[in-house]
């Protein structure tokens, strides 16, 4: 390989919790010419310490992952102005993740069923400055709409880590009575039993 092409070859972190996919997708993507994977990672924290070791030119990551997500892991990459394109490959084909993706910096978003042929060219569209979106992704974004506030979907969330109502209250610095206004509002929206159950479909749907 001269120098010409090594200076054009892309180098990729592949971050995924799964040991069998991620050695498998190492191996196909290491089959393009113009592709080098320079690190692996099984969780998202091990996989910001590697990008900023290896410093890659795109991440190829999960969403969910221990530690760290891959939504989580683009907002970190965000965040600290590291120099590299993130797509995500999951199983989740969920209008809620796509949109807190793109707001991540996310420039694609595939599917695992996807073809390799459809990833390799993904890869070579962001890295040229475009996005990559399944198409199943966009008709379900634009069907399923999140009915959620910011306040209301961060008190679902802590409901969904266990938090009692006075402790949501003490760590968003509001009183009680607006966090169970912000629940009522969101099992209303979420035609669900009780706020359990509301911060159960939020999940499902991606939106937490």
């Amino acid at each position: 390989m001269n120098a010409n092409n090594i200076n054009n070859v892309i180098k990729i972190l592949i971050a995924e919790d799964q040991s069998m996919l991620l050695g498998a997708l190492a191996a196909l993507l290491d089959l393009e010419s113009d592709f080098s994977v320079v690190a692996q990672a099984n969780n998202g924290q091990k996989a910001l310490s590697k990008i900023q070791q290896f410093q890659p030119d795109l991440v190829l990551t999960d969403i969910e992952m221990p530690q760290m997500t891959g939504i989580e892991l683009a907002q970190q990459i965000k965040n600290q102005g590291l120099k590299c394109q993130v797509i995500i490959l999951t199983t989740f084909a969920r209008a809620g993740f796509l949109k807190r993706a793109m707001d991540a910096g996310v420039r694609g978003y595939l599917l695992k069923d996807a073809p390799s042929e459809e990833l390799a060219r993904a890869i070579r569209t962001v890295m040229q400055g475009g996005k990559v979106i399944d198409p199943e992704l966009v008709m379900e974004t634009w069907h399923d709409h999140d009915p959620l506030t910011e306040k209301e979907r961060k008190a679902l969330q802590m409901v969904a880590e266990g938090l009692s109502t006075e402790a949501i209250a003490e760590r968003l610095f509001l009183t009680p009575g607006t966090i169970r206004n912000y629940l009522s509002n969101a099992v209303s929206k979420l035609d669900a039993n009780n706020s359990v159950e509301a911060a159960r479909i939020a999940r499902q749907k991606g939106w937490l």
